[in-house]
Order: C-alpha cells, then sequence, then structure tokens
C-alpha cells in the first residue's frame, strides 16, 4: 500500500464565544485556513484533488458544502473539488482519514484535509431546532427509539454516566480542568503555538485559556445537573475555528518538492454505547495500537479532545497512559472545542509538538457523537 504524508498543518487561533473570531463568516475562517496552507506549503493549488472538510452544525452560513465553497472564497482554483463531512465532533480528524486513504489507495496525489465551525454564528443544535420546528420527530425517529428505549441521549449526560462508572467526583474533574488551564497557558506564554497558527481578524492566539482560574473559582460554579458532577469549567468551551492538514503521495512530494513532515502510521475508527457516547476513544485506542502492534509506551504524544474532564481521564487509566504525554500543552477545556475544526486542529498541534520535542509517534483521538471515535497514528519523519 502507498504511503500518506503530512506535509503541512495550520490552524487558526481557537475564538471564544462571542470572541474575536466571532462575527468573521465560517466560510472566510475556512478559507483563511485553506490559502495559509497552501502559501506555507509553496504547493501548486491546481494540483489538489480534493478539499474535504468537516463541519457538524451544516445549516445556515455553514450549509451548502462548505468545503467547496472556503477553497473558491479563498481565491484557489476552481478546478479543485470540495465536499464536506459529519462525523460529529470527529468530523476533521474524519477528513483527514478520507484524505490519508485517499493517497494510500493510490487514486489520489494530493488532498486537502480540514474543518472549521463557528459555534457563535451557528449554535451547536442549531440544525436540531429546526427539525423540531418542522414537526420532525426527534432525536433520532421510531426504530432507534424502539432499540435503545426513551431515555435521554445527550453528550451531558454521557459525561455524568462516565463519572459513575469510573467514579469520578467534581474535585478529581476541577483539578484536571485547572491544570488543562495551566498547561495551555504556559504553552502561549512559551510560544508552542506561534508557528502552526494563522493569525486572523486581529486574533493571534488562542482565547479559551485561563491562567488566574482557581479551584476555588471552579467551585463555585453550578453543576450542569441537580446532583450531578459536570460544570462548565469541566467541559470544553464553546469555540470559534478552523484547521487544515495537506496530504501527498510519495509521487507529489517528488513532483512538487514537498518536505513530508510525517508519515500516516495508523487509522482506526470504533463504535460503542452510544447512550454513554463519550466512551469509544477507549476500545477505538486499543483497536489502532494492536493493528500496528504498538502499546502506549510507543507513544511520546497524545491529543485527546477534552469533550469532558472524565473522557480524557477515563482514557488514560483504562490505557495505562502516561499523564505528562496526554494533552501536554493543555486540551479543549482550555483551548476550546469549534467542533467540525477540532480534528485537524488537534492533528496540527500534534505535529508541531512531535516536531518540538523530537517525539516519534503521536496519537490523536476523539469522542463522538453516536458513541464512536476516530484513531490516528503518525509517526514524525
Amino acid at each position: 500500500m502507498a504511503e500518506a504524508y503530512i506535509v503541512g498543518a495550520v490552524r487558526t487561533p481557537v475564538g471564544k464565544k462571542k470572541g474575536g473570531l466571532s462575527t468573521v463568516h465560517p466560510t472566510d475562517l475556512a478559507a483563511h485556513t485553506l490559502k495559509a496552507l497552501i502559501d506555507r506549503t509553496g504547493v501548486d493549488p491546481a494540483a489538489v484533488e480534493d478539499v474535504i472538510l468537516g463541519c457538524v452544525m451544516q445549516f445556515g452560513p455553514q450549509s451548502m458544502d462548505i468545503a467547496r465553497n472556503a477553497w473558491l472564497s479563498a481565491g484557489l482554483p476552481e478546478t479543485t473539488a470540495g465536499v464536506t463531512i459529519d462525523r460529529q465532533c470527529g468530523s476533521s480528524q474524519q477528513a483527514i482519514h478520507f484524505a490519508a486513504q485517499g493517497v494510500m489507495s493510490g487514486t489520489q496525489d494530493l488532498v486537502v484535509a480540514g474543518g472549521v465551525e463557528s459555534m457563535s454564528i451557528v449554535p451547536m443544535g442549531a440544525s436540531i431546532t429546526a427539525a423540531l420546528e418542522k414537526g420532525m420527530p426527534f432525536p433520532f425517529g421510531q426504530k432507534w427509539g424502539e432499540r435503545y428505549g426513551k431515555q435521554e441521549i445527550s453528550q451531558f449526560r454521557g459525561a455524568e454516566l462516565m463519572c459513575e462508572k469510573w467514579g469520578y467526583t467534581r474535585d478529581v474533574l476541577e483539578q484536571y480542568a485547572l491544570e488543562s488551564h495551566q498547561r495551555a497557558a504556559k504553552a502561549i506564554a512559551n510560544g508552542h503555538f506561534k508557528d502552526q497558527i494563522a493569525p486572523i481578524n486581529g486574533v493571534e492566539d488562542d482565547e479559551g485559556p485561563r491562567a488566574d482560574t482557581t479551584l476555588e473559582k471552579m467551585a463555585s460554579l453550578k453543576t450542569l445537573k441537580e446532583g450531578g458532577q459536570i460544570t462548565a469549567a469541566t467541559s470544553s468551551q464553546i469555540s470559534d475555528g478552523s484547521g487544515a492538514v495537506l496530504i501527498a503521495s510519495e509521487q507529489a512530494v517528488k513532483d512538487h518538492g514537498l518536505t513530508p513532515r510525517a508519515r500516516i502510521h495508523q487509522l482506526a475508527l470504533m463504535g460503542d454505547d452510544p447512550v454513554y457516547m463519550l466512551t469509544a476513544p477507549i476500545p477505538a485506542t486499543r483497536r489502532a495500537l494492536k493493528k500496528a502492534g504498538m502499546s502506549m509506551a510507543d507513544i511520546d504524544v497524545v491529543e485527546i479532545n477534552e469533550a469532558f474532564a472524565p473522557v480524557p481521564l477515563a482514557w488514560m487509566k483504562e490505557l495505562d497512559a502516561d499523564p505528562a504525554r496526554v494533552n501536554p500543552n493543555g486540551g479543549a477545556i482550555a483551548l476550546g472545542h469549534p467542533l467540525g475544526g477540532t480534528g485537524a486542529i488537534l492533528m496540527t498541534k500534534l505535529l508541531y509538538e512531535l516536531e518540538r520535542t523530537g517525539g516519534r509517534y503521536g496519537l490523536q483521538t476523539m469522542c463522538e457523537g453516536g458513541g464512536q471515535a476516530n484513531v490516528t497514528v503518525i509517526e514524525r519523519l
């Protein structure tokens, strides 16, 4: 099978709700990232065969195939096609998988993968609300309901169920959240993100981290559910952002004089209980490591999306992972989670951290709606 190489990766800063990116049209947000990717790699954009972008709320300004619209908005060639996909929070990580698989199959040579989400402009749940207004039965239809019964199906309940199953109390979650903010604030202060970010709208740094937050401040917040453990402080932040990665074949590397920065080493997918919803990264990671003939000891850096604090905590416990290698520069609790953009943003962070530290293997995983997870293992070159 042919190899697939990452030859470029870039992201916007992640903007907070009502922050510096909240007035930027999502198409323009993605276009900015795509243009920056092409400029930084120096590749002929006419040679790019497809643009695959993840976006979760494909509604209103994010509808009508935002991948194609963003490419054209960036002033790039009309000859390149674009497609928008939805695997919930893992949408742009799945975009990377599809791009890599196209190259590994030998049917494509240069593919852009990425994602975008403006949660300020298109709120989470906007498409669901529209369906309800039209009288569409929700959430999942009659047959789905017959299988799983009439019970709450939501990420918030899933997070609480994880707390119950693994025994995580609020103080444990808040200690984890505090460290996420501290790591992120330190990374920003030390300039770890500077080279990977393409500033936009006057915003140069991620807006979410709170260097001055404390356990006392977190303890003052109400739980999202009465008697529960989860608060806003131990949840990912509502955010705006975009990321993009250029995937190339060996032939494209030669033809365009590109420098491979990492090799796609392993790709895996797995589903788990859709009621718990957030647990699939655990079995998916086990599958990926088994397929690769690896163990967690081989992995130098991990990026796991901090949808809620119990997700990385349970994952680390079950995989016996070294906490120092997991989200070393903070995660979504501090840096934010712009849904469809997060997968490509995490991959960009992973690549740059491997390069900064000299690590060899990196692993990325995310929990996704419906009880799913992607896992990507890359090897720095």
